[in-house]
């Protein structure tokens, strides 16, 4: 199981002051020193917290893997294209939203979509797709030629207090689903140092994206500690 770092709220911190720190290029090698596997960073339209800037310093300074979560825009495509990440996974993006509300809205005639994907693939980027838990949507990802997915896990993050396993199940079957089709199966969204294990725990689930919960945490506990502490509950959510 591999924990990827989301370090976009470090960016956030940055932007609140439009200063320079927290600096992610020192957010990214932290996480790295405390066993991250992976950085994520996601470049959005509006450039509300990563900037170009961090496209580029991070993509020469990453010592594990870069993963570039992007809309299908094109001046971002390029972008992608031009940095060259390891990964870029494609997500929905609105203007308004928060944060990504949920999975990509796959049709079998989405050109944008699919220009996106034939345009990161053809730069030699392995392309992930960010989806819901649903197995017609994921039927569609396989279609579409990907390699990954990656599951939104924001109805159980939202949900697992209450329910008796319900969203998680469906994150389940989803996820053996996927393993099924011949697909590497990511996961992410609103997970927390609460609610990660029996996510983690999914025999076919083999990458987690996992920011906000950390950088809000590091707050008390320090950035690499809090990192060391998500990657000891990710590690050991299989351990019987």
């Amino acid at each position: 199981m591999r924990l990827y770092v989301n370090i976009d709220h470090i960016a956030t911190l940055r932007e609140a002051r439009k200063t320079d720190e927290p600096d992610t290029v020192a957010a990214a090698a932290a996480a790295e020193r405390a066993g991250a596997d992976g950085i994520t960073i996601h470049l959005r339209e509006d450039r509300r917290h990563i900037q170009d800037a961090d496209v580029t310093a991070l993509k020469r300074s990453v010592k594990t893997v870069l993963n570039l979560e992007l809309g299908a825009a094109p001046e971002i495509v390029r972008i992608a294209a031009r940095v060259k990440p390891f990964q870029a996974t494609l997500v929905p993006e609105r203007r308004r939203e928060i944060t990504t509300e949920g999975g990509l809205s796959l049709r079998r005639g989405e050109r944008r979509l699919r220009g996106a994907i034939e345009a990161l693939q053809d730069a030699g980027i392995r392309v992930s797709l960010f989806i819901d838990p649903v197995r017609d949507v994921i039927d569609l990802a396989r279609i579409l030629g990907v390699p990954a997915v990656e599951l939104h896990t924001g109805r159980y993050a939202q949900h697992w207090r209450r329910s008796k396993g319900g969203a998680l199940n469906e994150l389940r079957r989803a996820a053996a689903h996927a393993k099924g089709l011949g697909l590497a199966v990511h996961a992410g969204h609103g997970l927390t140092y609460r609610n990660v294990q029996p996510v983690a725990a999914i025999p076919e689930i083999e990458e987690l994206n996992i920011g906000h919960s950390i950088v809000s945490n590091a707050v008390f506990w320090g950035f690499e500690e809090a990192v060391r502490r998500m990657k000891t509950l990710v590690e050991t959510a299989r351990t019987p």
